[in-house]
């Protein structure tokens, strides 16, 4: 787990995007699903009408945008895992998400992508050799804004791009440091991203006597209720009031600059619920946390700006506030405005993190960077509250999952020939690094395989790290919609781990991983 995160040099928002009452909204299932239960989802209230009014869409376009992105979804996860060291990254193209277009560093990928459904683009570098140049990059600049206020990787043009007020300086440092300019295109910009400090979120929560956020979401830890937002709204010990100024929590940990996240411990009068409100008077309901694709539709809600919507523009983001560089972060064109810090960023019905800061307004548009959901789970130890129960009418078929209260461990599937092996249980927005929450040594260049399975009707997904002598860098996904995944990567010597997620559901896992 990384402990970095880069905020652009915009503005940090404090909000509080998730209601703490209860209030009746229709759940979404977040399991594995066929077409058919795809196709007859309903989007949650309000989010076709803020994709209208942000995106410009008409009311059918907005619905088959989100049908896209659904049924298209699944397929990236499945090639993404095909590909392996040779995926350069995918997005979604056309105004209503109609193409998945998915790189490649190999022209032999080309029938395997287009019989998928996929658009298939040949690229010279794959995506993990991007994410090593931009850290490259991220160490040789310094935490000035004007010298690279913001660095992404752009998966369209295959290099990375780095914002700047000085275009020369920033190059000429680059160049000494090292890095390759072919790959890497500095762009010039005024962009100045800056933490908005103020208190809500789709409800608001107050830290002293003028200090406002939002909620991003409501989450537990063990017995513990609570919720997390941004870290720029409070430190370790203060203490929280929420919209109706009655007392709320304490924080419990929080991280800024670095990475912008908190948590908030609440007492015995505040519920936590898996919803978010839509800026309409209902709610979103939580459904899980699954990552959404570069390019899929988001929404944020937030307590000045309320509910706005636009689309994932790149993940795995370095921006620098004028406190200090945030890494790590996700980059939107959503705009937002103080006071919406801490607050909600959700796709459909998937948790993905919470507002940081950025830059312009909700007036002129913007952009707003968020920081992900699943490193404040892990790193707390904290459990995202999440509805899992099928909405009325759909018909679930038979065969798909597991009696209620059934607990039944895992087999070994397909996962034979794999000599260690690790196990746990995991709930829905849990994590767990594997081997016994440690690493493991790697002195020879090979292949790094691991086999995750767990019981039928839950998202499960695995990740490969190694270690870059900073942080834990992720080098091989798989994270299809399933309950097993499968990774294979070839890497050099050096420091390695796995980490387990559960994107939705509870299961008992086993997880078999052979080493170089």
């Amino acid at each position: 787990m990384s402990s970095r995160h880069v905020i652009t040099t915009g503005c940090v928002l404090a909000i509080t995007a998730l209601a703490l009452t209860a209030a009746p909204a229709v759940a979404q299932p977040r399991t594995a699903e066929p077409p058919a239960v795809v196709a007859a989802r309903k989007p949650p209230p309000g989010m076709l009408e803020a994709l209208q009014r942000d995106l410009g869409l008409t009311r059918e376009e907005a619905e088959t945008r989100l049908r896209n992105e659904a049924r298209l979804t699944p397929i990236e996860a499945q090639l993404r895992g095909q590909l392996g060291s040779r995926f350069g990254g995918s997005w979604f193209a056309g105004s209503i998400a109609q193409t998945l277009v998915v790189a490649t560093t190999s022209a032999a990928d080309i029938p395997v992508i287009t019989a998928a459904g996929a658009r298939a683009e040949i690229v010279t570098r794959s995506l993990a050799d991007l994410q090593a140049i931009k850290k490259h990059i991220d160490h040789a600049l310094p935490s000035r804004q004007e010298t690279g206020s913001v660095r992404y990787i752009d998966t369209k043009i295959n290099k990375v791009v780095v914002l700047s007020t000085a275009v020369t300086t920033t190059t000429n440092i680059l160049e000494n440091a090292g890095v390759d300019p072919v790959a890497v295109r500095v762009v010039s910009s005024d962009e100045r991203p800056r933490p908005l400090s103020d208190v809500v979120g789709g409800e608001a929560y107050y830290i002293g006597s003028s200090s406002r956020c939002s909620i991003g979401f409501s989450v537990t830890r063990g017995t513990q209720n609570g919720f997390v937002s941004a870290g720029h709204c409070g430190k370790a010990g203060a203490t929280t009031t929420g919209v109706n100024r009655a007392a709320q929590g304490v924080f419990q940990g929080s991280t800024f600059p670095g990475s912008d996240f908190a948590w908030v411990a609440v007492n015995a009068d505040w519920t936590p619920k898996p919803l978010v409100k839509n800026g309409s008077g209902g709610t979103v309901t939580v459904a899980g946390s699954r990552v959404a694709i570069e390019g899929a539709s988001v929404c944020r809600s937030g307590s000045t700006t309320g509910w706005h919507c636009g689309t994932i523009q790149q993940h795995d983001t370095s921006v620098n506030y004028p406190q200090g560089e945030v890494s790590e972060v996700t980059r939107t064109n959503v705009c937002a405005e103080p006071g919406d810090s801490g607050g909600s960023f959700i796709s459909i019905d998937q948790a993905q993190g919470v507002t940081s800061g950025g830059s312009g307004d909700c007036t002129s548009g913007g952009v707003t960077y968020f920081q992900p959901i699943g490193e404040i789970l892990t790193t707390y130890g904290l459990t995202l509250v999440i509805d899992s129960t099928t909405p009325p009418g759909t018909v679930t078929p038979p065969g798909t999952g597991t009696p209620p209260g059934t607990v039944t461990p895992p087999g070994t599937g397909t996962c034979t020939g794999y000599p260690q092996t690790a196990t746990g249980t995991l709930n829905s927005g849990q994590s767990a690094y594997q081997p016994n929450n440690r690493h493991y040594r790697s002195t020879v260049t090979g292949v790094h395989a691991g086999c995750l399975d767990a019981n039928d009707g839950v998202d499960f997904d695995l990740y490969l790290q190694k270690w870059n002598g900073r942080n834990w860098s992720v080098v091989a996904t798989s994270d299809s919609p399933s309950p097993d995944e499968k990774i294979s990567y070839t890497g050099t010597p050096g420091y390695y781990r796995y980490r387990v997620l559960s994107s939705n559901g509870s299961s008992p896992y086993t997880l078999k991983y052979r080493t170089p």
